[in-house]
């Protein structure tokens, strides 16, 4: 029960910091934070996804690339290019260490308005902190597993982050329904999306693609959108509202620049 209990807090958890803040936020900049917040959940996202700690700025310009060309043979993660997921995470790893590390040429406009913490980057991508973190699930597991086939969890906590990117990106492009017409095959997959905490709304994304609540029927729900309005109300965040739809990469990044800017 104990090791359950620890698995569905680190799934969570980390899931929260990669909608929240690398995605909602890093990339798409659908609400604002202060300084003191923005450094937090920067924190947050290091301690949360520990082992498999994603960077921001590698993370957004992936994921606007995405939008950009999304389903094309210049999507970083379109599952119509590959038999099985597992080659599909290969080649998204490739582009994101290519973009890291510099070795793939970013252009300017998926570059714009990044949040970034060089030494704490540092610290968090280091092999040092991935062990010590992948040491510390290992330590719970010895402690507390009272199963064998609990120890086969662990793989998924050492790369809890991309686990949940190739879920998102696999079945969200492949499985599910259609609320709009997009040029992709962008899909929802589930009504209520309890298991990848909204991002499964991906065709509603698609559509808009700087609009905080994911879900865009009546019916659907999104969970982490009402966590965003008491945020706003709480004074955590400032919510960019925004009613247009945002197809075009260009008109995404630039908007959400200059509403970050004159915040």
């Amino acid at each position: 029960m104990i090791i359950l209990v620890f698995f569905l807090l680190h799934w969570y958890l980390s899931l929260f910091s990669q909608t929240f803040y690398l995605h909602r936020y890093a990339a798409h900049k659908m609400f604002t934070l202060s300084k003191f917040w923005n450094s937090f959940f920067y924190t947050f996202l290091w301690i949360t996804q520990g082992a498999s700690y994603l960077n921001p700025r590698a993370y957004a310009i992936l994921h606007r690339m995405h939008h950009a060309y999304s389903d094309t043979d210049k999507d970083p993660h379109s599952p119509h290019f590959f038999k099985e997921v597992f080659s599909m995470m290969k080649h998204t790893k490739s582009i994101y260490s290519g973009i890291l590390s510099g070795r793939i040429p970013v252009e300017k406009k998926f570059e714009k308005n990044i949040p970034s913490f060089p030494v704490l980057d540092k610290i968090a991508d280091s092999w040092f902190s991935r062990i010590t973190f992948a040491a510390g699930y290992v330590a719970f597991y010895i402690a507390f597993a009272t199963q064998w086939w609990m120890y086969l969890l662990l793989p998924i906590h050492f790369l809890m982050g991309p686990v949940h990117g190739a879920i998102v990106n696999w079945a969200g492009h492949k499985y599910g329904y259609r609320n709009f017409n997009e040029g992709d095959h962008s899909k929802n997959t589930l009504f209520f999306d309890f298991l990848m905490l909204g991002e499964l709304f991906q065709n509603n994304h698609h559509h808009a693609g700087s609009r905080p609540n994911f879900a865009a029927k009546w019916w659907e729900v999104d969970p982490v959108y009402p966590v965003l309005r008491v945020f706003d109300k709480m004074g955590i965040i400032r919510l960019i509202h925004v009613g247009h739809k945002n197809r075009q990469p260009d008109s995404l990044v630039d908007d959400d620049a200059q509403s970050e800017i004159a915040a």
